[in-house]
């Protein structure tokens, strides 16, 4: 009898340890959580001692979870590897994380300074839509991305791939993998079969704040770069006639409410030695035809009066 009980109360001791170690978050595998099933108090630790409440049952905002990547960053734990523009004020993220700071629901704050004297204006996807400046910079509001463009390139594959069903897919494995995303919110597909190409169109009317399309391309960014957020989720990988298009590259162009405020400042020393080449050739033809052209009239001044002593 004594046996029977011993081997009871280690079997209740076990199941107790299972289900304490089953306790997680399932939106984001960086949470830390506490509790047993099904009470578990989730966080994520964005600073020393300061830990971020979660709700695992949706995905985590875009702002707490570049925090929480800067300081694993902060603390070697390294947490990264190494189209076209759906209309001319898109733009790509070309800053790569920061250290931002973030509202209490999880939103960019308008302005980001990144613990510096540097400055910058960000969209509702924490993008940089100004040029940097100083601490007196003014963001008046949070412009919001209601349009991102995916350009994604799949890996090879046994037979041709449908296109007529490829938006279908699409838009059937973003549902079913980033809390029930509106499928309808997929506008359009375009495919390149021969470079393996799939330019994806997501957005939503003007105006419209509760649908995030910024976070959803995050967690679609660290799927297709094989650092996946969720935790025990299986790939991001379409199926069109039974067959999965695994994904290798991804490119995220975003589309604000209002055109971003970028200017000179912003390009790159090769785009600014190019113009300065340009400009230098125009101004070098301009007095090269100046100086023919007062050449020319020096040799008219001087044949005429030759002229007239003849006569």
């Amino acid at each position: 009898m004594m046996k029977i009980l011993t081997a009871l109360v280690l079997l209740t001791l076990a199941v107790g340890a299972s289900a304490q170690a089953i306790c997680q978050c399932a939106s984001i595998k960086w949470a830390r959580c506490e509790g047993t099933v099904p009470k578990c108090d989730c966080t994520l630790l964005v600073d020393d001692g300061v830990k971020q409440k979660l709700d695992c049952t949706k995905m985590v905002p875009k702002c707490f979870l570049m925090k929480a990547e800067m300081y694993m960053k902060s603390k070697g734990q390294d947490t990264r590897t190494i189209g076209g523009k759906p209309v001319e004020t898109a733009f790509v993220d070309n800053d790569g994380i920061y250290d931002p700071d973030c509202e209490n629901d999880g939103k960019f704050k308008a302005k980001q300074c990144n613990k510096t004297e540097e400055c910058w204006c960000v969209n509702s996807a924490g993008v940089r839509r100004t040029d940097k400046g100083d601490t007196t910079l003014k963001c008046e509001k949070l412009v919001e991305t209601y349009m991102v463009r995916l350009q994604l390139t799949h890996k090879a594959v046994n037979k041709t791939v449908d296109e007529t069903k490829l938006k279908a897919a699409v838009a059937d494995a973003i549902n079913k993998r980033y809390d029930n995303f509106n499928k309808d919110l997929v506008k359009e597909i375009q495919y390149d079969p021969e470079a393996r190409l799939i330019v994806v169109d997501i957005s939503k009317e003007k105006g419209e704040r509760l649908t995030d399309i910024s976070r959803m391309a995050y967690y679609m960014e660290k799927d297709v770069k094989i650092l996946p957020i969720f935790q025990g989720k299986g790939n991001f990988e379409p199926i069109v006639d039974g067959q999965k298009l695994e994904m290798k590259d991804i490119l995220v162009y975003y589309v604000d409410e209002e055109a971003p405020t970028f200017t000179m400042k912003r390009l790159t020393g090769g785009i600014i030695a190019v113009i300065v080449v340009v400009v230098l050739a125009v101004v070098a033809g301009l007095l090269v035809l100046f100086f023919a052209k007062r050449r020319e009239q020096q040799r008219y001044a001087k044949a005429q009066p030759r002229e007239m002593e003849a006569m």
